[in-house]
């Protein structure tokens, strides 16, 4: 390579010499590159960003509330029979499922209600996909629970779902009905007390605030990249975990038992420990039950996978199963017989809006930051997907604006996170869905047991919700006969999915969650640390060479050696670098130039006379010892097309190996270098100070550089003996 100035305001060009034969060549010239001024132009956008005209504020709005672009183009006659049916069809599994989601929660099933209303309106709002379901969802609710869960028992309330009651009223504020421990909240000016119940959903707006305003900061400074650190197996990890303590926590209904909610880390366990002893004291009631339910559960889900491309629409099996169980429940008196915990009343309409406690934000404020980011990450992932398959783009900060607002503005109306579902996902696109009209026909359903329907939900059994529960996990849980595939695919995707699946399932949720994130980035970190390095031969009668460990038939390019280090070099691998480099060509540098003075100084000595070393053996014996290795080659050509980028201590590394070789007298060559490792060999001074020898050390491919590498002038005794 040889080097072009072009100017002090431009930088300098290199042009890449590719020699064919000692009479040709061709010339591969960089670009030139003007500088720019970052700060006018920085200048220039925030003049921009600040200026307000109709126009601007037109857009603003409309980008802001994407229904504005969108509703007005809307094709009634083609779209609208496929959304009615989607959003239907979506509501009606969406009623039963947030009434059984409460149990996750901790919270009433009203509140679920209110949260699968409202997130379908603001997403229809300010949603970009076409087909995502945004309302309640299994983990979000798990996570929520944690959260209250902990906060009831730090204010001296029982957990125990069944305390006797205290308080009497129906009211938001004294309907707590679950224990005598209350709370004095001003609110207007007003002195009111505060149950366990008031507590609970108190906890819950407070907490879906701050995640809501996590995700809208998160939009603002544009942290959608956020999401491409959690990796597939991480999440799917994730959820698997939770899936599990999800299924732990629905144990007690299922079988009648009165155990109280396990906190901490190790919840899993505590609770299945506390599930073994207490199992003598199971409702034989709730035992039947859940055994019907799970049975016809599973034969109707398995039916409809088997036949859903003859089925048009999937079968409302969860809410069959909701109205037969609580007519049963109510004709057969179940709760005054049998003891079987029932939901209770569901009031109707809805309860004034109130502003959640800032008091309660600072205590929830580290919790809501995993909240934020998996509603998040789940909700972006799901909407990327529905676009590429149905060839529509989304935006990914959008994204995260719509989810903010879906948790911020319920949480006035006391409502909890949200996010966005992959199994009514799946379902609403099947089904015809077309567009988020859906989403309101949903949520018009939602409204309607809302206003009229949810007080005949008071006989329905808690072991049939959990039932319903622990059924919508079979996707999640079906995960572990995807690990031998996994497995084979990619052992270090697996063993990420493993960790963080054991994290979330035996410590915590938040726990797994970090756990997980660190590990991925520790295997990406370590996978770079110890890249594959490999020695290259040439693909005989061509000028392409590949990895001599993998391939047969391939020859071996007399005096060269060509290594293959297939990572970036950087300061966390360069003695691996070093050490791979060593092994391969069966040479260390350093050694061998220590070794070879040592035996000029020895035969320096044996021409003075002396036959006797300092150490009392005899000079023949020492030389013996110190004789240099005859070296069988006369040039090391390092491929660099896998070196995506190099550091100051990456630089520095292939200046002291070509020093250090050269002292050998073997010629150190750099083949297929991108722009960016030029610059920086350039900036490291790796060339010299004119980048004179820039010719003599850098090729365009491989196989010049061997060319070159055969046609040097060297000894044909490299050993320098």
């Amino acid at each position: 390579m040889h080097e072009v100035n072009t100017g002090t305001m431009e930088r300098p060009l290199e042009a890449t010499t590719l020699e064919s034969s000692a009479s040709s060549c061709f010339l591969m010239e960089r670009k030139t590159r003007i500088k720019i001024n970052r700060k006018q132009i920085m200048l220039a956008n925030l003049r921009k960003s600040c200026s307000c005209t109709p126009r601007k504020v037109k857009n603003f709005v409309i980008d802001f509330f994407p229904v504005l672009r969108w509703l007005p183009k809307y094709q009634c006659k083609e779209y609208i029979w496929g959304d009615i049916m989607s959003g239907l069809v979506i509501g009606i599994i969406l009623v039963p499922q947030a009434i059984a989601y409460s149990l996750l929660a901790g919270l009433k099933p009203i509140y679920s209600l209110y949260t699968s209303f409202f997130a379908n309106i603001i997403y229809f709002l300010m949603g970009t996909s076409r087909h995502v379901s945004v309302g309640i969802f299994s983990l979000i609710s798990l996570m929520v629970g944690q959260v209250v869960d902990r906060e009831l028992l730090l204010a001296g309330f029982d957990l125990n779902d069944d305390a006797p009651p205290a308080l009497g009223d129906s009211s938001l504020w004294n309907d707590s009905q679950s224990n005598t421990t209350t709370f004095n909240l001003t609110i207007g000016g007003t002195t009111v007390e505060c149950g366990k119940e008031c507590y609970a959903i108190s906890i819950a707006t407070a907490l879906t605030f701050v995640a809501g305003v996590y995700q809208v900061l998160m939009g603002i400074f544009r942290l959608g990249f956020v999401s491409m650190y959690l990796s597939e197996s991480m999440l799917d990890g994730f959820a698997t975990g939770a899936s599990l303590t999800i299924l732990t926590a629905q144990v007690k209904y299922l079988i009648g038992i009165k155990i109280p909610r396990s906190q901490g880390h190790g919840m899993l366990v505590t609770t299945w420990i506390n599930i073994l002893q207490n199992v003598s004291q199971a409702n034989l009631c709730d035992v039947i039950t859940s055994a019907i339910c799970i049975v016809v559960l599973v034969t109707a889900k398995e039916v409809g996978d088997r036949y859903k491309h003859k089925l048009k629409f999937p079968l409302p099996t969860e809410l069959v199963v909701i109205v037969v169980a609580t007519l049963v429940s109510h004709y057969g008196n179940l709760n005054e017989v049998y003891a079987s915990s029932v939901s209770g009343a569901i009031p109707t309409g809805f309860i004034p809006p109130k502003v959640p406690r800032f008091d309660l934000m600072l205590r929830v404020a580290v919790d809501a930051l995993p909240l934020a980011i998996i509603s998040f990450a789940f909700t972006v992932s799901l909407s990327e997907m529905c676009a590429k398959k149905y060839a529509y783009t989304i935006r990914a900060n959008q994204e995260m604006f719509a989810v903010g607002f879906c948790n911020i503005i319920p949480s006035f109306f006391h409502s909890f996170a949200t996010s966005a579902a992959l199994a009514k996902t799946l379902v609403k696109t099947s089904t015809g869905c077309q567009t988020q009209v859906s989403g309101v026909i949903s949520a018009m359903v939602v409204l309607l047991v809302l206003l009229f329907l949810a007080p005949l939900f008071y006989s329905l059994q808690k072991c049939v919700l959990a039932c319903i529960i622990i059924v919508s996990l079979r996707g999640a849980l079906r995960k572990f006969r995807d690990v031998p595939v996994r497995y084979y695919v990619s052992k270090v995707d697996t063993l990420v999915w493993v960790v963080t699946m054991s994290a979330s399932a035996l410590i915590s949720t938040e726990i797994g969650l970090l756990v997980g994130i660190i590990f991925s980035m520790l295997c990406i970190i370590v996978r770079t640390q110890r890249p594959r390095s490999t020695l290259l031969g040439q693909i005989q009668n061509t000028s392409f060479y590949e990895d001599d460990f993998e391939y047969k038939n391939l020859s071996s390019v007399p005096k060269v050696k060509i290594f293959r280090f297939e990572a970036p070099l950087y300061y966390a691998n360069r003695n691996y670098f070093l050490k791979s480099l060593y092994r391969l060509t069966d040479l260390d540098p350093n050694l061998e130039a220590a070794k070879r003075k040592k035996y000029e100084k020895e035969q320096q000595q044996v021409k003075k006379g002396d036959h006797t070393t300092a150490n009392g053996l005899g000079m023949r014996e020492t030389t013996v010892q110190l004789v240099p290795k005859q070296i069988d080659f006369q040039a090391i050509v390092i491929d660099c097309s896998s070196i995506s980028f190099l550091d100051t201590t990456g630089v520095n590394t292939l200046k002291e190996i070509l020093k250090d070789y050269k002292e050998l007298n073997i010629s150190v060559l750099l083949a297929c270098c991108n722009p960016s490792v030029i610059d920086s060999l350039q900036r490291g001074g790796y060339f010299g100070k004119d980048f004179g020898s820039m010719q003599e050390l850098l090729f365009y491919s491989i196989h010049n550089a061997v060319q070159f590498a055969r046609d040097l002038n060297l000894p044909a005794d490299c050993s320098g003996v």
